[in-house]
């Protein structure tokens, strides 16, 4: 018997730095990141070129907020054209559509290939967005076909949860992306706002609180909520300058909950410049 020796993977994994995948994890399981651009005191940096704490020094220093933009078509053409040298197809994660325009500059490239590149709409950002990515990386490691995968993500997108706790609203409200949230502008003083992601992937209020230990403990008490019957979750728990609350957030959650995966993260610069300074817990339930 002849020995089979095609062993070219069934799909490539792509999806942009609004994951917040650290670059050293992303090579490990071969997924290939495209990097959003921060713009700051006329100066623009692809996501990731500076680190967090250099970000909010220059945006403190800035004389206007920094403003970030997605990935050109181009850019999205090369990566592809790259990927598709050694796997059959291409499976591409984003950004929710409701958030950034990075979706459709890679929809725009995928028209070039002839069906073999397939763009997939997180509906959700950072984690939110990096857990599906890394649901794909597993899929191709199993050898699972493209189109199995889909089906895989499409649960996996439904059942990813994240909830983001800002410290203002103001970066968000100067971008032009806080929609409904503006529902809890508000000027009491030490206020902390919640919001997660809807359906859609647009940003949705979840509650307000007066203080830091109120706004962790109504995140802990969102989490238990999603949850619901189930003890077990891959969790991972991000911050922008916040690394103090981020921990104390994780202490909890393994207290509280069975945690099958932990990750710990700072959030990028195209985050941060809408975000400011917040923590955030993505989470993925397990039966």
């Amino acid at each position: 018997m002849v020995p089979d020796t095609d062993i070219t993977p069934q799909f490539a994994v792509v999806t942009d730095s609004t994951a917040d995948i650290a670059p050293t994890m992303a090579a490990e399981r071969g997924i290939v990141v495209v990097p959003l651009a921060v713009t700051i005191d006329g100066e623009t940096l692809p996501d990731g070129a500076i680190t967090q704490a250099e970000f909010f020094s220059r945006m403190a220093a800035a004389p206007a907020l920094p403003t970030t933009s997605q990935p050109s078509v181009g850019a999205f053409t090369e990566v592809y054209g790259r990927a598709l040298e050694s796997a059959r197809s291409v499976i591409s994660v984003h950004i929710s559509e409701k958030l950034s325009g990075t979706i459709e500059s890679a929809r725009a490239a995928a028209e070039e290939f002839a069906g073999k590149v397939h763009v997939l709409d997180s509906r959700n950002l950072s984690w939110g967005l990096a857990w599906q990515v890394m649901e794909a990386a597993a899929a191709a490691r199993e050898g699972l076909s493209a189109t199995d995968t889909l089906e895989r993500l499409a649960r996996t997108r439904e059942r990813v949860k994240l909830i983001v706790g800002l410290d203002s609203l103001e970066n968000l409200r100067k971008g032009g992306r806080i929609g409904a949230v503006s529902s809890l502008m508000g000027s009491l003083l030490n206020l902390k706002v919640t919001l997660t992601v809807d359906a859609e992937g647009a940003f949705a209020p979840l509650g307000r609180s007066r203080g830091e230990k109120a706004g962790l403990d109504y995140t802990l008490d969102w989490i238990g909520k999603q949850m619901g019957t189930t003890s077990r979750a891959r969790f991972a728990v991000g911050h922008a300058l916040a690394a103090e609350r981020g921990q104390r957030l994780v202490e909890s959650i393994k207290e509280r909950w069975e945690v099958t995966e932990l990750v710990i993260y700072e959030a990028g610069s195209v985050i941060c410049a809408h975000t400011g300074t917040c923590w955030g817990v993505a989470l993925l339930p397990e039966d």
